[in-house]
C-alpha cells in the first residue's frame, strides 16, 4: 500500500477518508481495502457510525450474495475548525473529515502584534465558527492552526518565529484549548500545506515536498506517507538558506544573505520600491505581471530562479515524487517556469526523471485542509490496532 492518507492503515481516519473519497462504499469493500478481519472491520464501522461520522442505509449492487448496506460520511458529523495564520491575514473555515472546507473567510489580522491580541482575536473567531455549526447540527471535535513559523513538534509551542517579537516558546496550543474548551493542534503553515495537498489531491505519493511562496517563504515535507517536522519543527524551512545572490544582505532571522531576502514577497516589493515602483502587496505585485510589465516579471522570474537553486538541493537529497508550487507567488507563471527550469538543469537525471514539478491542486485551502485533517486525526474515535493479517503457510 501506498503511504496511508489519513491515519495508520485501518485507523478511524483512514476509514472516514476511504468512504468519503468513493472507494469504499460498504463493510466488505473496506474489508478488501483493508485486508483487516471482516469482524475487526465491522466493529470500527460500527464506531464511527455510533460516533455519528458514518451513515449505513440502503442496499447496494449484490456481488453474487447479500446486498450490502451503503456507507456514507454524515452530513451533520463531526467537523474541525481550522485557521491558516500569515503574518498579516488569516483564512478560517471549517473541515469535514471527508476534506471538503465550508465557511471558509479571508480576514485581515496582524500576529506580529504579539500573542495575546492574536488569541484574543482568534477565540472571537472560533467561537463565532462554533456557534454556526452548531446552529446546523454540526458537532465541533477539533480546532486546528497553521502558524506561519517553526513549531515545537508534540507541544504546540511557537519557536523562534522571524519577525513576531514575543512569540518565543509561547504554548499556542494549550492556550486556545483552555480558552475554547476544545481539542486544538498547532502546527508550521508549510507543513499543513503538504498535509492538506497530499491527504487531498495526492494520497498515492509517499514523498511530496510543497513550497510555499509568499510573503515568506517556506516548505512542507511529506515523506513515507508522512509529514516530516524534524527533530525541533524546522524542517522544511528553506526560507533562511544562504544564496549567493543575496550577498550580505540582513535578513529577520539575524543572520545574512538568506533565500527570504531576494526571493519572498515582501523582498520583490522592496526591490520594485528601490525601482521606483510603488506597490501595496503581492497581488499589486502579481497584478503588475500579469500586466506585462517587464520589472516586476523579470523580479519573479528571478526569484523563482534562486528558489529553484534551494530546491534542487532538496530535489538532489530527499528524492520526492512531485514538488508542488502554493502561495500566492506561485500564481506567478514565470516563477513557476523558472523554478521547473532551474531544477531540470541543476539535479541529477535519476532524481528528475519522473519528477512532478507543479502548483498545488488544493490552492489556497491547503493550509485549511492540513490543519483541520490533522485536528480531526488526533480526535476521531480510536481502535486497538488489529495484527496484520497473516498469510496462509502452504499445504506440506
Amino acid at each position: 500500500m501506498a503511504g496511508t492518507p489519513l491515519g495508520e492503515p485501518g485507523s478511524a481516519q483512514h476509514i472516514v477518508h476511504l468512504v468519503s473519497s468513493g472507494a469504499a462504499t460498504s463493510r466488505a469493500d473496506l474489508v478488501r481495502e483493508l485486508g483487516l478481519a471482516p469482524s475487526t472491520v465491522s466493529l470500527r464501522v460500527q464506531e464511527l457510525v455510533d460516533a455519528g461520522l458514518l451513515t449505513e442505509s440502503g442496499e447496494g449492487a449484490s456481488r453474487g450474495g447479500r446486498r450490502p448496506r451503503l456507507l456514507r460520511v454524515a452530513a451533520h458529523g463531526g467537523v474541525a475548525l481550522a485557521a491558516d495564520l500569515g503574518s498579516h491575514h488569516a483564512r478560517l473555515g471549517v473541515v469535514d473529515p471527508g476534506g471538503t472546507v465550508t465557511d471558509a473567510v479571508d480576514l485581515p489580522h496582524d500576529i506580529t502584534a504579539g500573542p495575546e491580541s492574536a488569541v484574543d482575536w482568534l477565540c472571537g473567531q472560533a467561537d463565532a465558527l462554533v456557534a454556526r455549526q452548531r446552529a446546523e447540527g454540526r458537532t465541533v471535535r477539533a480546532f486546528g492552526v497553521a502558524f506561519p513559523g517553526p513549531v515545537q513538534p508534540g507541544t504546540g509551542r511557537v519557536l523562534s518565529p522571524s519577525r513576531m517579537p514575543g512569540w518565543h516558546r509561547y504554548p499556542l496550543r494549550d492556550v486556545l484549548a483552555e480558552r475554547l474548551g476544545i481539542p486544538v493542534t498547532v502546527d508550521n503553515d508549510a507543513t499543513m500545506m503538504a498535509v492538506g495537498e497530499h491527504r487531498v489531491a495526492r494520497p498515492e505519493l509517499d514523498h511530496l515536498v510543497v513550497v510555499k511562496a509568499g510573503r515568506g517563504i517556506g516548505s512542507g515535507v511529506i515523506s513515507a506517507g508522512r509529514p516530516h517536522d524534524g527533530a525541533n519543527g524546522s524542517a522544511g524551512d528553506i526560507s533562511h538558506v544562504r544564496v549567493d545572490a543575496a550577498g550580505d544582505r540582513p535578513c529577520s532571522c539575524g543572520n545574512i544573505g538568506c533565500l527570504e531576502t531576494v526571493a519572498s514577497g515582501a523582498a520583490l516589493i522592496r526591490e520594485l520600491a528601490g525601482q521606483g515602483v510603488e506597490v501595496a502587496d503581492t497581488t499589486d505585485l502579481l497584478r503588475l505581471v500579469a500586466d506585462g510589465d517587464p520589472q516586476a516579471t523579470t523580479l519573479v522570474r528571478t526569484a523563482g530562479r534562486h528558489i529553484g537553486t534551494v530546491l534542487s538541493v532538496v530535489v538532489n537529497f530527499f528524492n520526492p515524487q512531485a514538488v508542488a508550487l502554493g502561495g500566492v507567488l506561485a500564481t506567478a507563471e514565470p516563477l513557476v517556469a523558472a523554478v521547473r527550469g532551474v531544477l531540470y538543469e541543476r539535479c541529477l537525471p535519476l532524481a528528475t526523471a519522473d519528477l512532478e514539478i507543479t502548483t498545488t491542486v488544493t490552492g489556497v485551502d491547503a493550509g485549511l485542509l492540513g490543519a483541520g485533517l490533522t485536528a480531526l486525526s488526533h480526535h476521531l474515535p480510536t481502535s486497538p490496532a488489529a495484527p496484520a493479517p497473516q498469510e496462509e503457510s502452504a499445504p506440506a
